[in-house]
């Protein structure tokens, strides 16, 4: 793998000053060059935060499968580290896909799926890498360490990947995404003592056939009182406003049974409402906080920064800190970010009727607006958060069904999918609390995130083509003790 690395390692140094940054992010974290995709290996190491990566260095579209790297201590500024794993040996020749990060006895253990495909024969098995320093990896010479004996008569061994590993009473425990052989996902559980020697568990949740013909990207966690999965499934059937992408994230809140193996579901519910979002990952720090961040993309759809030859593609999303409440899993910015928000100013009008109130010009890229208001006489909110003369990146609130949606129709350059019909926004229900409507915007370069009352987050990209004018704030009907808190957030 060593050679592997070095050529990587040496073609991004070559190549990372040959991009064009118009549209790169501010504070959310990219590949200096090239590909990404999921996040990978998250986790608190040593004092700092370190989050791997899907990453092709060679071309901004996806390609054999490495894991880029970069650690941080706030989560929002983050130090590029050298490529860690490459493909190398017969079992990840195709790529190193997805998996995970965990410490033990000092060290820092990778565990990931080694993906095959040549000549009509696909596998995909699971590997091991250790480091001393969490920077330099070496692979396991006993590779794979679960492979096809492992899910004989259980699951396909040519989808079979995304392993995530949890320390459990002194037991390590794995969640692997696979499916059935009539197509519907399903989450394998695996154990071992010490990484290295696993054996099968149980099967944990078998999804439904209306609920995707694939999972992927799995996570089990414990919080709050209640045990999480988080999975990424493929093409999952839309209900109503729900699930509208190509491919969705979904939580399921409930127990295990440690006995038997099993997920007891209780609830579930997708987990971000916006157009791009997949792939999330979990970590807990040294404050014990449960930590949560994305792939800012979708699959299936064009990415301009390659159609337009850029030589990137891909963004994280802004590290979520994760809750639940009532059955549900809440999300909220991470709070550093807040200490980045400068040239703060407030607007505060006890009424606002049938009119507008705009925010003030500022041609900063990376900016934040919170909104706040009583809506219990107001039939349409709407605020432009990037507007033309022609069209709007723009959310609209209807409190009389409690709807609230996120648009890029028509503004600046064109996304498209693989979904029946053309997606440009999407809809979340987000209740009114005590008749108040709580909006945290944060945009950057190309992407707002939009949290909701605590109970809806919604991500999207967009790729502006002209100076958009200062954000604006219209009511039809009345709104009652505004506030809007705004600045410019500043790396």
């Amino acid at each position: 793998m060593k050679e592997k690395l070095e050529q990587a390692n040496q073609f991004i140094e070559e190549n990372k000053g040959t991009i064009n940054d118009i549209y790169r992010q501010g504070y959310h974290l990219m590949a200096p060059v090239g590909w990404m995709n999921d996040p990978n290996g998250f986790v608190y190491y040593k004092g700092e935060y370190h989050l791997f990566y899907q990453y092709y260095p060679y071309d901004s579209v996806w390609g054999p499968m490495h894991w880029g790297h970069a650690k941080s201590k706030d989560l929002i500024h983050w130090q590029e580290l050298p490529v860690a794993l490459a493909p190398s040996e017969e079992y990840d020749l195709d790529g190193c896909f997805s998996g995970s990060a965990i410490e033990k006895d000092g060290k820092l253990f990778l565990m990931y799926t080694g993906h095959y495909e040549r000549e009509g024969i696909k596998r995909e098995v699971q590997c091991i890498a250790v480091s001393d320093d969490g920077i330099h990896f070496e692979k396991f010479s006993g590779n794979p360490v679960i492979s096809d004996q492992h899910i004989k008569g259980i699951a396909p061994i040519e989808d079979f990947r995304d392993p995530k590993i949890e320390k459990r009473n002194g037991i390590y425990y794995s969640v692997i995404a696979s499916k059935t052989t009539d197509q519907r996902g399903q989450i394998l559980l695996f154990q071992s003592e010490d990484l290295f020697l696993w054996k099968f568990t149980s099967v944990l949740l078998t999804g439904k056939r209306d609920q995707g013909i694939m999972w992927e990207c799995p996570d089990l966690f414990h919080l709050d009182g209640k045990d999480v999965l988080l999975i990424s499934p493929i093409e999952m059937k839309k209900k109503d406003n729900l699930y509208e992408n190509i491919n969705s994230t979904v939580a399921f809140i409930g127990e295990v049974d440690w006995l038997t193996g099993r997920f007891i579901v209780e609830n579930h519910h997708e987990i971000d409402f916006g157009l791009d979002f997949y792939a999330p990952q979990t970590c807990v720090d040294d404050q014990g906080r449960r930590i949560m961040v994305a792939w800012m993309q979708m699959w299936g759809r064009n990415m301009p920064t390659n159609d337009l030859g850029h030589f990137w593609a891909g963004a994280m999303t802004l590290p979520r800190e994760l809750h639940v409440v009532n059955k549900k899993l809440i999300q909220q910015p991470i709070n550093t970010i807040y200490e980045l928000i400068m040239d703060k100013k407030t607007i505060i009008k006890e009424k606002l009727e049938d009119s507008s109130v705009e925010l003030d010009d500022n041609d900063a890229k990376q900016f934040y607006i919170e909104f706040s208001g009583i809506l219990r006489q107001t039939k349409t909110l709407t605020i432009k958060v990037l507007r033309t003369k022609e069209s709007s990146v723009e959310l609209i609130y209807d409190p009389n069904t409690d709807y609230l949606s996120i648009s890029r129709d028509s503004f600046g350059l064109t996304i498209t999918g693989n979904e029946t019909e053309q997606l440009t926004k999407r809809t979340a229900s987000v209740p009114l609390l005590n008749d108040r409507l709580v909006l945290e915007i944060f945009r950057d370069t190309s992407s707002i995130e939009v949290f909701a009352n605590e109970i809806a987050v919604m991500s999207m990209n967009f790729y502006e083509t002209e100076q958009s004018e200062p954000p604006i704030v219209s009511v039809m009907g009345k709104v009652e003790q505004l506030r809007l808190n705004y600045g410019t957030i500043k790396i």
